[in-house]
């Protein structure tokens, strides 16, 4: 049985690390993806996880095969194809640890992901199905991922959500927009940033942003708020969860190494969404905090989640203010 499997893209981040002698910036090869992060973030605390998508048979496929087997997930719903190539983001790490992001994704073999591709067997054997939204963006990943959403739900497996808006993967924001906000009928458990409250809500407002989410058929929904931690929300009441000090070097995988956490707690916990207490959601949320607040203290995404031992030291530590 797994914990959480984890459906989408996984690709290769070029991350900036400084420039050499020359001025030149230096990029390093680290693996990434959102729904790749969240299942590395959740491996790496102890628990049973899995990974459904599609890179290249190239150099980088094959570092990221090897990368989620270094990590404990189980890929063998992770294909490498001969027709596509593995999908790249390079990205540029401001001094207050915000990014800016160039993909190299127009042939990219995570879009390809096909409904043949899904092994339905992972999915019916796992607690969680967690997806984001860049698979939503073209076809046939969009009708895969529907496919892999409904036969969850169809099983019985919590369908976790977290869009991740990026605006140079879509057409135009209102494509963004109806196809991000497509998923969240399907959606037991949710995340999103304070960012894209407007976007999948329409609402600015994060308290009315995810009472909207829940008129909408989410259980249980948390909205991240940057250095002042996060907002949890279900039918008993909603509640801010303060975030912990850091010093930040890279905020790559933050909101993913958040969601990991949390979707860890709900999994470990045994409880259907319905049956989770605001109380519980608070815990699953200062969790979620501190695996971010180890994350972000490091470059890169996966490499830089942390352990079980990382964060409960992290969770001795002062909060912020």
């Amino acid at each position: 049985m797994f914990d959480v499997t984890a459906l989408g893209e996984m690709l290769i981040d070029f991350t900036m690390q400084g420039r050499n002698e020359q001025g030149q910036r230096i990029f390093a090869q680290n693996a990434g993806g959102a729904p790749a992060n969240v299942a590395a973030a959740i491996a790496k605390l102890g628990a049973k996880t899995a990974f459904i998508g599609k890179a290249g048979n190239d150099m980088h496929g094959k570092f990221l095969k090897e990368t989620l087997e270094s990590c404990g997930i189980d890929n063998s719903g992770f294909t490498l194809s001969d027709e596509y190539f593995t999908t790249l983001a390079f990205v540029d790490v401001k001094p207050d640890g915000e990014r800016e992001f160039s993909f190299a994704r127009n042939h990219g073999a995570d879009k390809m992901l096909s409904e043949k591709d899904i092994p339905f067997e992972l999915i019916s054997s796992s607690r969680v199905l967690h997806i984001g939204s860049i698979s939503l963006t073209d076809e046939p990943c969009r009708s895969a991922t529907l496919y892999a959403i409904k036969y969850a739900k169809e099983n019985g497996v919590i369908v976790s959500y977290d869009p991740n808006y990026r605006v140079s993967l879509w057409n135009s924001e209102s494509e963004a927009v109806k196809q991000m906000r497509s998923m969240v009928s399907y959606a037991d458990v949710m995340k999103i940033s304070e960012e894209e409250t407007v976007l999948l809500t329409g609402e600015s407002d994060y308290e009315k942003a995810a009472d909207i989410l829940l008129e909408q058929g989410v259980k249980l929904a948390a909205i991240t708020l940057g250095k002042n931690g996060a907002y949890v929300k279900n039918k008993n009441g909603g509640k801010i969860v303060k975030g912990f000090k850091n010093k930040a070097l890279d905020a790559t995988g933050a909101g993913d190494a958040f969601w990991g956490g949390f979707l860890f707690c709900l999994a470990k916990s045994g409880k259907s969404p319905e049956r989770v207490t605001l109380e519980d959601a608070v815990y699953f949320a200062d969790f979620g905090n501190a695996v971010a607040s180890v994350c972000v203290e490091k470059y890169g995404a996966i490499p830089a989640m942390p352990t079980m031992d990382q964060v409960k030291n992290k969770m001795k530590e002062e909060r912020q203010v």
